[in-house]
């Protein structure tokens, strides 16, 4: 009776496995970065994965609206180490740049493209603009006149003056 159970039992449990272990092949999150995740307009970005380390094989290249072109992977290395610089465009504003691994996962990562993002409505306003006031500029005082000095110059006792010596 105890063999049948542990029979039953194992048999479950391979049954469980053999449901979940697709399930999570598909959902995996791959392991890359994408740094810095806040760059000037035009700067430079850099995107790195390796596929012996939860990484992956890319497939593409990581590509983003925010990207002035599309980041190749140009750099190797051990750990199945894939890695390139790619440049940002220069408007402003939050992006997330994506690429596909060769086994078909689709990965993502957010950066941000820093400064104010441009506004998506023109000025309503048709009024001129007012005037600015225009101030000016006073002339300086004239510099005080020195005050000269009167009477003889005041030289001091004589104790640090040169010694005449008679030889």
């Amino acid at each position: 009776m105890l063999k049948k159970a542990m029979i039953g039992a194992l048999v479950l449990g391979a049954a469980q496995l053999a449901v979940i272990a697709p399930a999570t092949a598909e959902a995996r999150d791959v392991s890359w970065f994408l740094a810095p995740t806040e760059v000037e307009p035009g700067g430079q970005i850099y995107a790195e994965t390796k596929a012996a380390m939860g990484g992956c094989g890319p497939a593409t290249p990581v590509t983003s609206p925010g990207f002035a072109a599309p980041l190749q992977w140009t750099i190797g290395g051990n750990w199945g180490k894939a890695a390139g610089y790619g440049k940002v465009g220069k408007t402003p504003g939050k992006y997330t740049a994506t690429f596909t691994c060769s086994d078909g996962t689709k990965t993502s990562r957010a950066f941000t493209i820093i400064g104010t993002p441009p506004t998506t409505k023109p000025p309503t306003s048709t009024k001129p603009p007012k005037p600015t006031k225009t101030t000016t500029v006073k002339p300086k005082p004239k510099p005080q006149v020195a005050v000269k000095p009167v009477g003889a110059p005041q030289t001091g006792g004589g104790a640090f003056a040169p010694m005449a010596w008679d030889w």
